[in-house]
């Protein structure tokens, strides 16, 4: 069926132009970016992806993120609306405390001990595929604006491990989403933030001004540890 989904929160405040750089990841756990053509055409094959997009993403956090010194991507989603990972229509936080030391026991198990000691970061670096967005695009909450009473635990249980995700009771929070994002552009989404507590809610809502029969929006989101 074409057409877009229902939104999962209040209509959120569109920022643009100028207002771009007004959001950081340390003060608001979120950032935009605009940058040049990825190397990366198809987004169809992951070994391609990881060949010639995860470079980019690594060079990307190196120079926009405050203090960053290393990166450890270690994972990749792409969503369609027709595939078997839609886009997500329930606010969330891709990983909790808990999860984030996890992920680098789980990944990094020599070294975890020591880099536990510094600055751990996980950041979502997202992306669409087929830009301008049309429907169903990001909004993403000012980590300001949540307070840990809204925020509930959801486990994720796998083979190896337990993994935790924070779904977001709907308060007082203030949402933004960034209006027809186009394929050379960024949305930084910072999940957790050892540091200043830094942890911004997202998900995909329904842009009332989208066209009716718009294109359903294609999108991969990639996360990574950032350290330093």
């Amino acid at each position: 069926m074409d057409r877009c989904l229902k939104s999962p929160v209040a209509s959120p405040s569109r920022i643009s132009g100028a207002k771009e750089h007004l959001y950081t990841l340390n003060e608001n756990a979120f950032a935009t970016l605009k940058t040049s053509a990825s190397a990366e055409k198809d987004f169809l094959s992951e070994e391609s992806i990881k060949k010639n997009y995860f470079p980019e993403v690594e060079q990307l956090l190196l120079g926009n993120v405050p203090g960053a010194q290393r990166i450890f991507i270690f994972d990749l989603t792409l969503r369609r609306i027709n595939g078997n990972r839609p886009p997500v229509l329930r606010a969330h936080i891709d990983q909790n405390q808990k999860a984030a030391v996890g992920r680098v026991r789980h990944f990094l198990p020599q070294e975890a001990d020591s880099l536990l000691k510094g600055r751990i970061r996980i950041i979502n670096v997202w992306r669409p595929l087929n830009g301008p967005v049309q429907c169903s695009p990001p909004a993403f909450a000012d980590s300001q604006t949540v307070v840990d009473e809204q925020l509930v635990t959801v486990e994720h249980r796998y083979p190896d491990r337990t993994g935790e995700t924070l779904s977001v009771e709907h308060r007082d929070e203030k949402w933004y989403y960034w209006s027809g994002i186009g394929n050379d552009e960024r949305i930084l989404l910072e999940c957790f933030d050892s540091e200043k507590g830094g942890r911004v809610p997202h998900t995909a809502f329904v842009d009332p001004r989208s066209p009716v029969g718009g294109k359903q929006r294609e999108s991969i989101e990639v996360r990574a540890l950032v350290f330093g």
